[in-house]
């Protein structure tokens, strides 16, 4: 059944993401100018539906911090005025790069249904369910996106957009290639030639707002993709783990008995081919990564550089991070002492909150210690456990949100590493969103976590899935006693014609139909007459 529902979707389920194919144009890059129409009344954004309008783009002035002493070098600065200074800007409830979407929590026609999703633990899911989602990763990651395409070369090498250069991804692999560009070393110019210091989405305070984002987006096009629009992204809930406890065939994938670092064969991961994934070579070459296949899927959890990182998280080093209550400090960077950004993604101890730790932990410790495709940054999100891991990360900064309920004043305005400032627009997201959009709690964007639940909701979300299971399977279980009765009124009511047949017959009644069934007794059950007037006197006595 699974296979010839999926082989349906990938025929009509359309993507929507970063770099539309309408604005992957010559004329496009010429104009500047990305406002594709919407379908629904032919017009640029929607704009005779009043959905949305053709603007420029405002982009913040802000001072950046000093970690990238730049300017002009590199796409990503200012995004997206390299590329495009007029773009869609959606009204109300409306989003996308053409504003045929609903924002984050808004459904239906006119995006005017408000509607809560719950992501769950992943162990929380019943059978269907888990069957479920890896059926929509692997379909994401075998269709083609029919609305996006990325980039392959800078905007120079483009010969500033009279050559573009762009190709095709899958849906899946368009957030592998995103998750690399906003991370990727920055090109100086030449071979060798780059600047590592730099990242648009790590290493600084819009970590948590630029992977919240990536995640929603993410589970909107599989929404999309699958028209299930009750999917909602589980989490994998990591504290204390003694291993890789979703490494199982049935979830993301066991451990090859030939080749530790390869998935088993019997999980679908094991065909996965990954991409961008080669950073030091795309550094030595002084390029961007093609998108072209390089190779298996790799992981080999637990067999990593212990100098690194010693063990998974534990939930007193989670309680630790939470307890921290500035959102982050200092340099913003990789420095940042006592700050909850830089403890959570893992380079702030989670027993002192002293930044620039020896040794990794919280967020970036199980990337390491999956030790295969999740251990590199750039390529990190070739590995479905990504989704599993990041959903985790950001419930706890959901709960830290919760906790400490922080004013916007929290996120910094100015000085952050580039890219992070609050009003910077997030790359490489079209359409468009800012940082500080998304200092904010998972319930104004639509989404809820189940361990965040109240105690009466927890208990009922735990049990569900086993009544799910019950669900399934009562038919079986009615029909089975159903058989059952039949099959115990049948024997009865032989037993009776038998008895009213052969009523008056002395075969019936004769020592031959008592000896039919009777079977030789091998040792007395009574022992002597005494016993059996004691029984019977306690027997009488216990009623």
């Amino acid at each position: 059944m699974w296979p010839l529902v999926i082989s349906f979707m990938v025929c009509l389920a359309p993507s929507y993401q970063q770099f539309p194919r309408l604005c992957a144009t010559r004329e496009a890059l010429r104009t500047k100018e990305c406002c594709p129409a919407w379908e629904g009344d032919g017009s640029p954004c929607g704009a005779s539906s009043g959905r949305g309008f053709c603007q420029d783009v405002e982009v913040s002035n802000q001072p950046d911090g000093p970690q990238y002493p730049f300017s002009g070098l590199d796409d990503r600065e200012r995004w997206p005025l390299v590329f495009y200074n007029r773009t869609c800007q959606c009204a109300g409830n409306f989003m996308g790069f053409n504003c045929a979407d609903c924002k984050f929590g808004y459904f239906g026609v006119n995006c005017n249904e408000r509607r809560e999703s719950l992501r769950r633990n992943i162990f929380h899911l019943s059978r269907a369910e888990r069957i479920k989602l890896v059926s929509y990763l692997n379909l994401a990651k075998q269709t083609v996106s029919r609305d996006y395409v990325v980039v392959t070369g800078t905007y120079q090498e483009m010969e500033n957009g009279s050559n573009p250069m762009f190709t095709d991804v899958s849906v899946y692999d368009l957030f592998v290639w995103m998750h690399y560009y906003v991370s990727r070393d920055a090109l100086l110019g030449g071979p060798g030639n780059v600047w590592t210091d730099v990242d648009f989405a790590h290493w600084a305070p819009a970590f948590l707002p630029w992977h919240r984002v990536y995640l929603l987006q993410w589970e909107h096009e599989i929404r999309k993709l699958s028209g299930d629009t009750s999917f909602t992204i589980p989490y994998w809930d990591w504290r204390d783990a003694q291993g890789c406890d979703v490494c199982t065939d049935e979830l993301m994938g066991e451990r090859n008995p030939q080749d530790p670092s390869l998935l088993s064969p019997g999980s679908v991961f094991s065909s996965w081919r990954v991409l961008c994934s080669r950073a030091q070579d795309y550094s030595d070459r002084g390029v961007l990564c093609d998108a072209r296949e390089e190779g298996p899927l790799r992981r080999n959890p637990g067999n990593h550089n212990r100098s690194v990182v010693q063990r998974l998280p534990t939930s007193a080093e989670v309680e630790f991070t939470l307890s921290l209550t500035n959102y982050d400090t200092g340099a913003m960077d990789r420095s940042a002492n006592m700050s909850f950004r830089n403890t959570l993604e893992g380079f702030g101890d989670p027993q002192t909150g002293l930044g620039n730790s020896s040794r990794m932990s919280m967020h970036a410790a199980l990337h390491v210690f999956m030790n295969g495709s999740m251990s590199s940054v750039q390529g990190s999100a070739n590995d479905p456990i990504f989704l599993l891991h990041h959903a985790f990360v950001d419930s706890i900064y959901e709960e830290w949100l919760r906790r400490h309920r922080p004013s916007p004043s929290q996120y910094p305005r100015a000085n952050a590493p580039i890219g992070h400032n609050s009003e910077y627009n997030m790359v490489p997201f079209l359409p468009l969103h800012r940082n500080i959009e998304f200092f904010i709690s998972s319930k104004d964007l639509g989404y809820e976590y189940s361990y965040l639940l109240d105690a009466n909701q927890r208990l009922a979300e735990s049990i569900r899935p086993y009544l799910e299971e019950l669900q399934a399977v009562w038919p079986w279980l009615l029909l089975a006693g159903l058989c059952g009765g039949i099959v115990s009124v049948s024997i009865a009511t032989a037993v009776l014609t038998v008895k009213r047949r052969y009523r008056g017959s002395p075969w019936l009644h004769g020592r031959r139909w008592k000896n039919l069934f009777a079977l030789p007794e091998r040792q007395p059950l009574i022992w002597s007459s005494d016993t059996e007037e004691s029984n019977d006197r306690n027997y009488q006595t216990n009623i």
